[in-house]
């Protein structure tokens, strides 16, 4: 598991935590819904910014740009993900310019996944990006944007070791990202470790540490098999007896997103970004469980319907 920490008072004050969430397009009116909800209630953290995925390809294009427009609307600070794969510079920057006429300022800049999926070989288009890299460089080019990126602390699958991976985060903040968001982890001692590697690289920007309480262990454990994390035995062991046990599995999963959470805090980590999967009951329930302050909130009169 984690290492331990004795004196969890050495963290940053509550009151310093910086929060962020992700959530993907919804695809059904009930879904819809439940995002907003979702939103409403988790903006009651008072987030940095709520971030909005973007399909490879411009695939959920519409959709994406639909949810941050809704978002904007109810005076929430939205973020668009934004790929490079399967596209031109001139087809990338003309959605650029769609996302910025809605008043974004801030792209979570990714390179997308090959177009034959995830474990094919990953081709640049022929005058596209080739990579995060120069999708960074795109943006920062044609604007003032906050540029977030990815960081991996067991490295991208496609990437030869930690070093190379590292290497590229470098590469990507040269060009101007200004923070890196990690792939959800369960290993705190690992993100150390990686977060010491990347600082002896020479790279500052914050390092934000994505999070990810189980819904579902099945889901999870296949979201760790495409994306190259670890889902460790101890947490399956803690939650495969109880998967039919609804509340018993709730509470298990708060349990431990709270202890890593703690722990991390511990650790002097003061900003994390939570993966929502849409959701607002258990992220709700993590935050309150490590006491971060909220306040009470309403939709912004006039939010698009």
């Amino acid at each position: 598991m984690t290492k331990a920490t004795d004196n969890a008072s050495r963290g940053p004050s509550r009151r310093d935590i910086r929060l962020s969430f992700e959530f993907f397009p919804p695809k059904t009116a009930d879904a819809e819904k439940q995002l907003w909800e979702t939103a409403t209630q988790l903006s009651a953290y008072e987030p940095a910014f709520l971030s909005v995925t973007y399909g490879a390809g411009g695939s959920t294009k519409v959709p994406t740009l639909a949810t941050v427009r809704h978002l904007l609307g109810m005076g929430l600070p939205a973020a668009s993900h934004l790929t490079c794969v399967g596209a031109t510079k001139e087809e990338v920057n003309a959605v650029i310019a769609e996302f910025q006429a809605i008043g974004v300022k801030h792209f979570v800049a990714l390179r997308g996944d090959p177009p034959g999926g995830v474990g094919t070989a990953y081709q640049p288009h022929p005058g596209g990006y080739a990579n995060a890299a120069e999708l960074v460089a795109g943006l920062r080019g044609l604007a003032d944007f906050e540029v977030s990126v990815s960081a991996y602390p067991e490295k991208h699958p496609q990437s030869a070791d930690v070093a190379a991976d590292i290497d590229m985060l470098k590469r990507k903040v040269d060009a101007g990202a200004t923070r890196a968001l990690t792939q959800f982890f369960f290993d705190n001692d690992q993100f150390e470790h990686y977060l010491e590697r990347v600082r002896r690289a020479g790279i500052t920007i914050p390092v934000v540490p994505g999070l990810l309480p189980v819904h579902n262990l099945a889901q999870v454990q296949k979201f760790a098999g495409m994306c190259g994390a670890t889902v460790p035995a101890w947490l399956a062991e803690r939650l495969s007896p109880v998967d039919d046990k609804p509340q018993e599995r709730t509470a298990i999963a708060v349990e431990l997103a709270v202890r890593q959470l703690e722990d991390l805090i511990s650790r002097g980590i003061d900003e994390f970004h939570f993966y929502t999967m849409n959701r607002a009951n258990l992220v709700s329930a993590v935050c309150d469980g490590v006491g971060l302050a909220k306040i009470e909130r309403h939709p912004a009169a006039g939010a698009a319907a």
